[in-house]
């Protein structure tokens, strides 16, 4: 949460359930087959239950996922999942209790943990819990984390400080995959690679004998553009094809102003097709107007 914290969006500037459900049934149509809710916070969504249950009729969505805080979890997991969810990401950044508080700006961490807890009970696995790394706030904690994967189900992923508008990207402040990846095998040396799908974002590695593994989000070290196949639509209803990149397009709009699906078609295949080879480079991208990660979803 950048320290300001950020303007609230008005209800009426946001996709409505049926405007989710429009632009999900059209993306799935064109191939599709995974579809992740994400934030801001998700779950404080009042129509999420209905969201995930109209998702799960559409044929050919193969998976439904959601990245969330954790803090309502524990409580709505079970309607959740009878609703249709499969997969579920928990972002966590400390494992002290004060630091939480210091970088989510509210009290909370028991929450989270118990909703982590409980989904590992709900039979989800892994469970994947987001880290980010910053330089002189958690990394002390990254064996820490490590050390959850050994009796639990989980896939803690340590994803690189990325550059956003709000949150005082400092390269400095950047802890680099190998960087990681070295501390780790300081303490594991038997760490191992596990082969993942072509188009899976996280290189991941586990312990042997641990149940759970580890995965690193490499993207200002080592990008992995050329592989990439995501799609973002943003709570108010713009299309992003990267992530890093600040061009935007309103479906929103479009939709509002009566287009056929025909027309949001073409609209959307244009904005891919401009989709390009790879990100700027962290340097450059720390210097272009971006949202900041929690308007954006991840």
């Amino acid at each position: 949460m950048p320290e300001e914290g950020v303007k609230l969006t008005p209800r009426s500037q946001l996709l409505s359930t049926s405007e989710v459900l429009t632009l999900a049934r059209l993306f799935v149509q064109e191939g599709v087959e995974k579809i992740r809710l994400t934030g801001g916070e998700p779950l404080i969504r009042p129509d999420v239950l209905d969201i995930i249950a109209e998702l799960r009729k559409l044929e050919g969505l193969k998976t439904i996922a959601v990245t969330t805080n954790g803090m309502n979890l524990a409580r709505l997991l079970p309607k959740l999942k009878d609703a249709g969810l499969d997969l579920i990401n928990i972002s966590l950044d400390s494992l002290v209790p004060a630091k939480f508080e210091f970088i989510v700006r509210r009290k909370g961490f028991l929450k989270v943990m118990e909703g982590i807890e409980k989904a590992i009970e709900m039979g989800y696995n892994p469970v994947k819990v987001n880290c980010v790394v910053m330089r002189g706030l958690n990394e002390d904690e990254l064996l820490d984390f490590v050390a959850l994967t050994e009796t639990k189900p989980l896939e803690v992923r340590f994803i690189e400080y990325m550059p956003f508008d709000g949150n005082k990207w400092n390269f400095k402040k950047m802890v680099s995959y190998q960087e990681m990846l070295d501390r780790i095998k300081q303490k594991w040396n038997n760490l191992e690679p596990i082969q993942t799908g072509h188009a899976d974002t996280a290189k991941t590695y586990q312990v042997p004998g641990f149940k759970g593994q580890v995965g690193f989000i490499t993207s200002m070290s080592d990008h992995f553009c050329g592989s990439c196949n995501r799609l973002r639509i943003t709570a108010d209803g713009s299309l992003k094809v990267c992530l890093f990149g600040n061009s935007e397009v309103s479906l929103r709009d479009v939709l509002r102003s009566g287009a056929s699906d025909e027309e949001l078609l073409q609209i959307i295949g244009a904005a891919v097709g401009r989709k390009k080879k790879q990100h700027a480079g962290m340097f450059s991208i720390s210097q272009m107007k971006n949202r900041p990660m929690i308007l954006i979803g991840g």
